[in-house]
């Protein structure tokens, strides 16, 4: 029967798919191919209307097979995001867009170009309105192409500034490609999302042209913007613009006040730390000892000798000045049930000692107050510094011993 008939050619379409899929899993790209070659006539009988279709399934599909087929060509390739184009107006941008990376991918600038340009041209009544965010993006990553010929021409100019090398067509080309670059970057960016890479090549155009301003304004409305998602590189590239400009520590230390509320393990938080100890102000020295704390809770930070030595220095002045254990003991309440084993075993202190001797004695110094001069770590490390007769060892155990009533008021 009619339904029958409907109902085996629905089962071996799914069939033949789970082969596809199968074989794209197991990197089976010939096998994979060949399935699709089926799946694509029997598509060809198909007239349902499936909530994906079937040209969609045929993309998605074939364009990977394509990417990783050990005999596909450059030249197969383009023929077939050609007959995608053809096959759906409303992933028609979509297709125009993958088509461009893969040509980028594999080196070919200008096609990729000319790719989005064409992209950029196409018209088709209400769909270009609905399209309107894909016809947003193929702009934006033309403008990133226009960004790229204008750095080339750039570093032409200022590689043969100092030889007297005067060539108007170089700046005028460079100009051109600024100004469109410009026009379709700044457009990009005023839609909530994340633009890392637009952004920062539309502050270096700006940055490039003396706009400080504007460059500014950009990284603001960036970072601080509610209507964008929260972004921890958005606040980074706001720092770091300051920090070039010479901007006063206030600022740059309430960049990185939000960037540590996003992400407290951020490798910048070594410079908050340092700008923070610096201050005069003790809510912001307190506000130090919070952050390297912090950074100091996640694994990847285990050995940084940097972050441990700024955490030991703050601690030895506050135990020599006597003043502030509270913060200390604040800080050390919430990690006492796991920080031993996390950073001040005896394994460790064994690795430590041998990996890096600057490692183990600044953690030793920190563990030495906060679980006293009896904790493995440190009676490890600083009998091996002293039996090495290395000075600063010596001079940490004596100091450890000297304020160990520091560390009962710290336990408690």
């Amino acid at each position: 029967s009619s339904h029958k008939h409907k109902l085996n050619f629905k089962k071996s379409k799914e069939v033949c798919l789970s082969y596809i899929q199968d074989a794209m899993l197991q990197k089976q790209w010939k096998r994979a191919a060949e399935f699709m070659t089926f799946y694509a006539e029997s598509l060809e009988k198909d007239f349902s209307t499936a909530y994906m279709g079937p040209s969609e399934m045929i993309w998605r599909i074939g364009t990977e097979i394509l990417c990783y087929h050990s005999h596909s060509s450059m030249k197969q390739f383009n023929s077939f995001m050609e007959q995608m184009k053809t096959l759906g107006v409303k992933r028609y941008l979509k297709v125009c867009l993958e088509h461009a990376f893969h040509l980028l991918c594999n080196g070919l600038i200008d096609e990729a170009y000319q790719t989005l340009s064409l992209a950029e041209s196409w018209r088709f009544g209400e769909q270009t309105a609905i399209q309107d965010k894909e016809m947003k993006l193929i702009q934006a990553y033309r403008g990133l192409l226009d960004y790229y010929s204008w750095s080339k021409q750039k570093n032409i100019l200022l590689e043969h500034g100092q030889d007297g090398f005067e060539d108007l067509s170089v700046e005028q080309e460079m100009h051109s490609c600024f100004r469109k670059a410009a026009v379709n970057l700044k457009e990009i960016i005023k839609v909530p999302g994340v633009w890392d890479v637009f952004v920062k090549c539309y502050v270096d155009l700006l940055e490039f042209y003396g706009d400080h301003e504007e460059a500014c304004q950009v990284l603001k409305e960036y970072a601080y913007n509610s209507k964008f998602p929260s972004n921890p590189n958005a606040h980074v590239y706001l720092y770091q613009f300051l920090k070039r400009h010479g901007e006063s520590k206030k600022s740059l230390i309430s960049a990185l006040k939000i960037l540590h509320d996003i992400v407290p393990s951020h490798e910048l938080m070594i410079d908050f730390n340092t700008m923070l100890q610096k201050s005069k102000k003790r809510k912001k020295r307190r506000l130090g000892l919070e952050v390297i704390f912090a950074a100091l809770d996640y694994a990847g930070w285990k050995e940084n000798v940097k972050a441990w030595s700024c955490l030991a220095r703050q601690v030895k002045q506050i135990v020599t000045s006597e003043k502030h254990l509270d913060w200390i003991k604040q800080e050390w309440n919430s990690r006492r049930d796991w920080w031993p084993a996390f950073h001040f075993s005896r394994y460790l202190a064994k690795r430590n000692w041998q990996e890096n001797e600057s490692l183990s004695y600044e953690k030793a110094l920190v563990a030495g107050i906060v679980l006293g001069k009896d904790c493995k770590y440190f009676k490890y490390v600083s009998h091996q510094g002293c039996k090495a007769q290395v000075k600063r060892f010596q001079i940490l155990k004596k100091f450890v011993n000297k304020h160990s009533p520091v560390y009962l008021r710290i336990s408690g």
